[in-house]
């Protein structure tokens, strides 16, 4: 890709050379020279063996209009992994059943009233033998087997899945170019139209869900989103399937995508034994 750049700026033989940063993992940049695009190179503790690093534009929020600030890499195992929909799918109905509680309720035959005494004898008069009126047998009986209130339909995913499930999420969204990286999240107001404005500027949304390394937000821009509610603000660490898929576009800052690459990378290539046990309620 940065051959490409550079035989396209070589044609164009503009006489304004463009200043062009690269942000790495420790925040050391580079800037152009005369001919050439300097690129630097990130240092993982797990580097991709058999893909280049995926590079996307570091873009910033204190203008309406977009400025490139730099380029930033992205890991490939995490950004670029081959989307498995049955994964997203599976992520999709356990987000949504383990939170899910159904109240649905009928009676047995020992919570119907009546039926204490046997109808009629059980022999002498030819007809069928029975001991209540409230037999699930009968109109009006109790029920067998039917839904019990406070039932939980709670379930946990087997971990790798859950994980693999980010990653599938991570690498559609920058695939199809609605994963944005800004520098970071301050805004020079908090009026939401400003916010407003700059979302359809860049063809951002109609919804955007916007991830911070913290949970604790600039003022303007926890100001400017509570008005917009398709607009929402969450914290690294409560990054999900259910909540990407719900959403448009992908927001986030540098610290953020550092941050979910660490620990994504971490669980991909760590013993995870621990991890993987079976779920117990009794450990909750």
């Amino acid at each position: 890709m940065t051959s490409v750049l550079i035989n396209a700026f070589k044609r164009l033989n503009l006489s304004i050379r463009p200043q062009v940063k690269v942000i790495s993992s420790s925040y050391s940049t580079a800037v152009t020279t005369a001919n050439s695009l300097n690129v630097t190179q990130k240092e993982w503790k797990y580097p991709p063996l058999y893909t280049k690093p995926r590079e996307v534009w570091i873009e910033n929020l204190d203008t309406v209009e977009e400025k490139k600030l730099g380029l930033f890499e992205l890991h490939p195992s995490v950004y670029a992994a081959m989307p498995r929909i049955d994964i997203i799918h599976r992520n999709f109905v356990w987000q949504t059943k383990y939170r899910w509680v159904s109240w649905a309720h009928t009676k047995t035959r020992a919570e119907v009233r009546g039926g204490g005494r046997k109808p009629w004898p059980q022999k002498g008069l030819g007809r069928a033998r029975h001991g209540s009126i409230r037999s699930p047998l009968w109109r009006g009986g109790g029920v067998a087997h039917g839904p019990r209130s406070g039932k939980t339909h709670f379930f946990m995913l087997p971990f790798h899945l859950r994980i693999h499930g980010l990653t599938s999420m991570l690498s559609a969204k920058l695939a199809q170019d609605d994963l944005h990286v800004v520098n970071n999240l301050e805004l020079p107001t908090d009026e939401s139209n400003y916010l407003a404005d700059l979302i359809e500027n860049r063809n951002w949304g109609p919804s955007v869900l916007i991830i911070d390394d913290t949970d604790i937000a600039p003022r303007n821009i926890t100001v400017a989103t509570d008005s917009l509610p398709h607009v929402n603000i969450m914290p690294v660490y409560g990054l999900n399937v259910y909540s990407m898929l719900k959403h448009d576009t992908l927001v986030l800052t540098l610290a953020a995508a550092e941050r979910i690459e660490e620990r994504i990378l971490h669980h991909l290539n760590a013993i995870t034994t621990e991890q993987q046990r079976e779920f117990k309620l009794s450990q909750v």
